[in-house]
Order: structure tokens, then C-alpha cells, then sequence
């Protein structure tokens, strides 16, 4: 098989390495206006079987509209693009298209125990969900105006999961934040600190919190309580947390998204090569977008806002 990347970023030249390092991947081609990598060749990445677009966000819609004019399947990371009318577009134009959006957290092996202890029943019926997305160490300066906020930028892999964890849409979200850091963040009216409850369709409960500055490190959970037993995603021995009874700290705390999702990362690729399903399409990106939305407009307007606001 021959694999077109585009864009050699943090993200770009982890894909890399994975996709070099894939069976199925028999030529690599790469593509960045300013970046070199040592996997793969120069050249034109749709001249390919596939393309993995992990450029900055604002090109995203135009590069998945040219994979889908060339009849190129296409991996693309979150999110398709910058705005909801520009998704929409996308979306319509690629409906006899496969292209699989980056959520990894869909491929993680706790995420996808705990969808399966809910399905089963192990859990018994959902009453409540908790979740935690903290980043030790704030983005760059310049990426924090372009971001599109917190809650579209980082939160946006919690609604994800919220979604495809339980199986239910959310009806409304109340969200907040707080700067508690850089006034980079202010400046770009966002905030730093983040949190948010969310109801879901059947009425179940769900908790969001989220920070660019965690300080014990790369933080990323998700509780899930039934009435038979609650589940913890992300409660291993490299969790940030200390206990106050003594019991043992971490072990080496993640330091970043990268490290966290290693696994992750690896399976979705290997998902959207072998071309068998499409775990995460673009409708389930647009749907985490409109939750997004949402939450932004619930920061704003400071009030509880209904998804059916935002579609």
C-alpha cells in the first residue's frame, strides 16, 4: 500500500513513525511546506492509496474535499474543520466517501472495556459519568487565537466519548470556565480552566472538568457509575493522583497525549488501513462539534444551552 501524509507537526511526525513502521505500508510519501522527516519520501501524498491529513485545522476541509474529488479514502485528524457550516459542507460532499476522523480515544483499551462493561450489563443501568481532560502544560502562544476554545479544541474527545462510550446523545449542556494562568487565554477570549454538566437524552448525569495546567502531569479520565458497579478509565499506576491515605503515587505520571494514547493512536491508523469499518465518520464529528458548540455558547451566554440550539 502507498500512504500520502500531510503535514510533519507533532502529531504529523508521530504518524509518521507508525506509518513507516506499519506491514500494510509499503511506500510512505510526505508532504510539509517547512518540515523534512526521515520516514518516507517527498512528492504528491494524493498520488497515493490513501491519505492521513495531520495539518493545522484550517486546511483540513479543503484537503478532505480534494481526497474525495480523487477518489482518495482519507484519515484526518479532529476536527474536520473550524466551523459547523464548514463541516456540514464537508459532509455532504463526502457522503460516498470514507473518511475516518482521529478520535482515539475510541481505541483505547479502557474506553473501548468500559463500552463493553456498559453494553453488557456488567454496570448495570448508567446513572452518573465523570470526566477529566487536563493538560500538564498549556498549547503555544500562537496556537491559543486559533484553537476555536477549550471546549472545541480539548473537550471536544470527551463528548466524543461520552457518546460513543454510553451510546446516547446529549440534550443539554451548562458549562463554565475560569483563567487561572496565561492572559494569553483571556486575550483570546477562552479560558483555562473549564467545566461543564451535561445531560444526556435519558437524563443520566454527566460531569466534565479540564485545565491547561495540571501540574501533576497529563490527566485524562472517565467514570462511569451504574447501578451494579462503576468503572474508572485512565485510573492506572501513571495517573497523576495522590492519595491522602497513604496509598502509592504514581509511577512516572504521563506527560503527554502522545505517550497516553501511543496505543491508541496505533489502532486507528491500523483501522483505517486494513479499510474494514469506519469507527468515526464525519456525522460523529459534526455530532461532538455540536456539543462543543454548546458549551461554548453556555460559557458565553452563561446559561444551560439545549443542543437543538446550535444544529
Amino acid at each position: 500500500m502507498r500512504v500520502g501524509l500531510l503535514g510533519l507537526g507533532r502529531i504529523g511526525a508521530f504518524h509518521a513513525a507508525t506509518l513507516a513502521a506499519h506491514p500494510l505500508v509499503d511506500e510512505l510519501i510526505v508532504a510539509d511546506p517547512v518540515r523534512t522527516s526521515p520516514y518516507g519520501k517527498q512528492g504528491d501524498p494524493f498520488d497515493a492509496d490513501v491519505v492521513v491529513i495531520a495539518t493545522p485545522t484550517a486546511t483540513h476541509a479543503d484537503l478532505i474535499l480534494r481526497a474525495a474529488r480523487q477518489g482518495v479514502p482519507a484519515f484526518c485528524e479532529k476536527p474536520v474543520a473550524p466551523t459547523l457550516s464548514e463541516t456540514v459542507k464537508v459532509l455532504d460532499a463526502c457522503a460516498e466517501h470514507r473518511v475516518q476522523i482521529g478520535f482515539q480515544r475510541r481505541f483505547d483499551p479502557g474506553y473501548v472495556a468500559a463500552a463493553q462493561a456498559l453494553r453488557s450489563g456488567e454496570l448495570g443501568e448508567l446513572h452518573r459519568v465523570h470526566m477529566v481532560t487536563a493538560d500538564p502544560v498549556p498549547p503555544r502562544a500562537d496556537y491559543i487565537p486559533q484553537s476555536g476554545g477549550i471546549f472545541r479544541d480539548c473537550h471536544i474527545h470527551d463528548f466524543d466519548a461520552l457518546r460513543w462510550v454510553t451510546g446516547r446523545e446529549v440534550r443539554s449542556v451548562y458549562a463554565t470556565g475560569a483563567n487561572r494562568g496565561a492572559a494569553i487565554f483571556a486575550q483570546a477570549g477562552d479560558v483555562d480552566n473549564s467545566a461543564a454538566l451535561l445531560t444526556l437524552d435519558d437524563g443520566t448525569l454527566a460531569t466534565l472538568q479540564g485545565s491547561r495546567y495540571n501540574g501533576g502531569g497529563y490527566d485524562v479520565r472517565m467514570e462511569l457509575a451504574g447501578t451494579r458497579r462503576t468503572h474508572a478509565v485512565g485510573l492506572g499506576p501513571r495517573a497523576p493522583l495522590h492519595s491522602t491515605e497513604g496509598l502509592p503515587g504514581p509511577r512516572r505520571p504521563w506527560p503527554d497525549f502522545l505517550t497516553r494514547f501511543e496505543t491508541a493512536y496505533w489502532a486507528e491508523i491500523d483501522c483505517f488501513l486494513r479499510g474494514e469499518t469506519n469507527p468515526c465518520s464525519i456525522e460523529d464529528a459534526l455530532e461532538a462539534l455540536y456539543i462543543a458548540e454548546a458549551a461554548d455558547l453556555s460559557l458565553r451566554a452563561r446559561r444551560p444551552v439545549e443542543i437543538h440550539e446550535v444544529r
